[in-house]
C-alpha cells in the first residue's frame, strides 16, 4: 500500500530548528510544527491515560450523526478510513454494521485502549498508531473518511494537506463524515494567535463559512452541516451542541485519484 502523503510531516518530538536555513516551502513547513511541537503523541498520551476522566469523547457510544446517516441511508456499510479515532468507539460501531475500518490515533494509549474493545461481529478493525499523515492506506478505496475530533487539532499551515488526504484517500463518489469545534466550543484562537502562543490552545473552532471553504468546493458538495444534537448516556449515542457535524460527498470523477504515476489533475 502506498504512503500519503510523501513530504515531511508532523515530528513526534521537538527538534531543534532555532538555526534553521530556510530555503523551501517544506522548511517553513517543519519550522511551524516543530513550533507546535506541543501537540503531539506525548500530549494525546496524557490525554488518554486516565480512563475515568470527565471527558464527553470518552463515552463508547457512537456519534448520533453518524448513527442517524447510518440508519436514514444516507451512508452504507463499507470501507471506512477514521482519522483520530481515538479509544474506537466509532470504529467499533462501524464494524459492528459490517465496515471494515482502518482506524488512526495518534495516541498509544488510545490505540491500546481500542483494541481492548470486542472482536467486531461482522466487520473488522485495523488500528495504527501514528500521525494521519503517516498512515498507511490504499488511495481511493475508502467508500466513507470518518473524522469526530481530528480537524479541529490539525494547524493551520497543515489544513491543505488534511484535505488532500481525505480527497485522495477516498474513492470516487465517496464521502467524508466530521464532528468539530463549533466556534463556542474552540480555544477562540485566530491562526496568527496559534503561532504566536504556540499552542492550538486545546482545539481550534470552525464557521459554517470556514467548514464551507473547505468542504464544499470541487471535489465535495455538503450534504449536511448542522449543530451537533445533545444527548445523554441513556440514548446510546454521543452528542453535544458545541460541535458541527457535517457530511460531504466527492463527486464521481476519477482525475482526483492519484495512482503510482500520477501527477494530479490536468492543468
Amino acid at each position: 500500500m502506498p504512503r500519503y502523503p510523501s513530504y515531511p510531516r508532523y515530528p513526534s518530538y521537538p527538534r531543534d530548528t532555532s538555526d534553521q536555513f530556510i530555503y523551501s516551502g517544506d522548511d517553513v513547513l517543519s519550522m511551524l510544527d516543530t513550533l507546535l511541537a506541543e501537540e503531539g503523541a506525548a500530549r494525546w498520551d496524557e490525554f488518554h491515560a486516565d480512563r475515568t476522566r470527565s471527558i464527553p469523547f470518552f463515552t463508547d457510544s457512537p456519534d448520533e450523526s453518524l448513527a442517524e446517516w447510518l440508519e436514514a441511508g444516507l451512508i452504507t456499510p463499507g470501507r471506512v478510513l477514521e482519522l483520530g479515532c481515538g479509544h474506537g468507539r466509532n470504529a467499533a460501531y462501524l464494524a459492528d454494521l459490517g465496515c471494515d475500518v482502518d482506524a488512526v490515533d495518534f495516541s498509544a494509549r488510545a490505540i491500546e485502549r481500542a483494541r481492548e474493545r470486542p472482536r467486531p461481529a461482522s466487520g473488522s478493525v485495523t488500528y495504527q498508531c501514528c500521525s494521519i499523515f503517516d498512515a498507511q492506506l490504499t488511495e481511493g478505496s475508502y467508500d466513507l473518511v470518518y473524522d469526530s475530533g481530528c480537524l479541529h487539532h490539525i494547524a493551520p499551515h497543515r489544513r491543505l494537506d488534511y484535505v488532500e488526504l481525505v480527497t485522495r484517500a477516498l474513492r470516487p463518489g465517496g464521502q467524508y463524515g466530521l464532528v468539530c469545534f463549533r466556534p463556542e466550543g474552540g480555544s477562540g484562537y485566530t491562526d496568527q494567535q496559534v503561532y504566536e502562543r504556540g499552542s492550538l490552545g486545546g482545539g481550534l473552532g470552525y464557521t459554517e463559512e470556514q467548514l464551507r471553504v473547505l468542504w464544499d468546493a470541487a471535489p465535495f458538495t455538503v450534504r449536511v452541516l448542522r449543530q451537533m444534537q445533545a444527548r445523554d448516556e441513556q440514548s446510546r449515542r454521543f452528542g453535544a451542541d458545541f460541535l458541527w457535524v457535517l457530511l460531504a460527498d466527492r463527486d464521481g470523477a476519477d482525475q482526483y485519484s492519484a495512482g503510482p504515476d500520477s501527477a494530479g489533475p490536468e492543468s
